[in-house]
């Protein structure tokens, strides 16, 4: 089974974007322009390239407009909304959606991070019952908080932000294992804090070291600076 078939890709896309209102306060984040158009574009120009033929938004904050920016189809993609009514986090989010969707696995995106990696490869590499995690390698964790692998590609550790110095970080990708997530038995939660941790403890989660493009553009900077980094 190919991973189009077995994976349905969700996209987090409703976060409230309080860091980029100075210069992106009319729209979602995910909606922002980058090199003429918006950011989560080039997102889905990945998926559809890697062969994926639907992918779901989950929307949030000014939801609406993502759906009438992007309609129900792209580059030969079916588009589909999962809208929060009330703010779920982003665990959640996935966790509403994953209960409504029959599938193996979720390859899982935070719509406002962009990051070159084979989508197929970190479906295949994934351990029957268990999530991995795409990580990128950056010279200085402060801004996001450090991720530890052990030999074996374990997932050991997830120190919160305010280390320092050079290491692997969450790079805002994720393949889960769906009734892992759907089974959750809270409605609202973070995936980060709340549900990666548990996951550790229970050595099922991995992480994989990934040398693509990455850029996050949760901060003005970021987003001034994806032009340059995108393909």
């Amino acid at each position: 089974m190919s991973p189009a078939m077995a994976v349905h890709v969700l996209i987090l896309a409703g976060g409230l974007g309080t860091r980029l209102r100075s210069v992106v306060a009319d729209r979602p984040k995910v909606l922002a322009e980058v090199a003429g158009r918006p950011f989560i574009t080039h997102l889905l120009d990945q998926l559809a390239q890697a062969g994926f033929q639907a992918a779901t938004l989950l929307t949030g904050y000014k939801g609406e407009m993502a759906e009438e920016a992007l309609g129900l189809a792209y580059g030969g993609m079916q588009l589909g909304y999962s809208v929060e009514e009330t703010p779920l986090g982003t665990g959640g989010a996935i966790r509403a959606a994953a209960r409504v969707i029959a599938c193996e696995q979720l390859l899982v995106l935070n719509g406002d991070t962009f990051f070159d990696v084979d989508y197929r490869q970190l479906v295949a590499q994934t351990p029957a019952g268990s999530d991995l995690m795409a990580c990128r390698r950056v010279e200085d964790v402060g801004r996001y908080g450090a991720v530890q692998l052990d030999a074996s590609g374990r997932v050991v550790a997830l120190a919160e932000k305010g280390a320092q110095g050079p290491g692997l970080i969450n790079g805002g990708i994720y393949v889960l294992h769906r009734e892992a997530i759907a089974a959750w038995s809270e409605a609202v939660f973070s995936i980060e804090t709340d549900y990666f941790p548990k996951r550790l403890a229970a050595e099922r989660l991995c992480g994989t070291a990934c040398e693509g493009a990455f850029i996050d553009i949760g901060v003005p900077d970021d987003l001034k600076r994806a032009a340059e980094v995108l393909p």
